[in-house]
């Protein structure tokens, strides 16, 4: 709100500078975090599991029966868990607000110095800064948010975002889940079925490793192979270790 009040109040020129320039800066960043911790452990939890069970010899019903049950419990475990880190980060940041908030009425000098402790670790002179500080002074809300987000770090949450983050990662979970579960569907016996689960879980792990990385800055070829490695680990660790107790 600060900033849209700022851009109408600035000069015609810079405005139409504003206008014209379209920034192309990636946005959806909660909602790729939300897809990656659901994508990567559906991929990975199931896939082990269904290589554990196939090492020890059980049949493909009872693999596609575990590996459902488990991507079910999986699901609302991981969305739980987005809901809760979501929903108190909005509380986190309902306190520091209130807090903030009581700071600026009752010790504004304080809170004056801080602005332009904060304006002068980047470089701004006193003689620069004072007119910023005496400008928030009379600009209660302004000044709140300047601090909120430059002093605490904090962005106001989007108060949807709790139930969409759980969403986001309890579907995301549920479809990485059933690509390693495909197979034991076609093929009743669970040993060649595994064989299949293994190729399409790993070529998954790659694309899904490349499109982590390509969105989160990192290498994309090897993030892909990171990916694809830790799932290979954590199902051959579960089938050798089924095969040792149930040869």
């Amino acid at each position: 709100m600060a900033a849209q009040n700022s851009r109408a109040t600035i000069e015609p020129e810079k405005q139409t500078l504003l206008n014209h320039h379209k920034e192309k800066h990636f946005t959806a960043g909660e909602v790729v975090r939300d897809i990656i911790i659901g994508v990567s452990d559906g991929l990975t939890v199931p896939f082990a599991l269904a290589a554990g069970l196939s090492g020890a010899n059980a049949s493909s019903s009872i693999v596609i029966t575990a590996g459902i049950a488990e991507v079910a419990a999986g699901a609302i475990s991981m969305g739980l868990g987005g809901y809760l880190a979501a929903k108190s980060e909005a509380d986190h940041y309902t306190r520091e607000l209130k807090r903030e908030e009581e700071e600026i009425i009752n010790v504004p000098d304080v809170e004056a110095a801080e602005v332009a402790e904060i304006l002068a670790e980047y470089g701004v002179e006193p003689h620069e800064y004072a007119p910023v500080v005496n400008a928030l002074r009379k600009r209660p809300q302004a000044w709140l948010d300047f601090m909120m987000k430059f002093e605490l770090g904090l962005e106001k949450p989007d108060p949807r975002r709790a139930l969409q983050s759980a969403f986001n990662i309890a579907v995301s979970y549920i479809l990485g889940g059933l690509v390693p579960l495909l197979p034991y569907m076609f093929i009743p016996r669970a040993q060649d079925a595994v064989i299949a689960s293994v190729v399409i879980t790993i070529a998954a792990l790659l694309i899904f490793g490349y499109a982590k990385g390509y969105f989160t800055g990192n290498k994309p070829v090897k993030s892909a192979f990171q990916t694809a490695l830790i799932g290979a680990i954590a199902s051959a660790a579960a089938f050798g270790i089924a095969k040792v107790i149930h040869p």
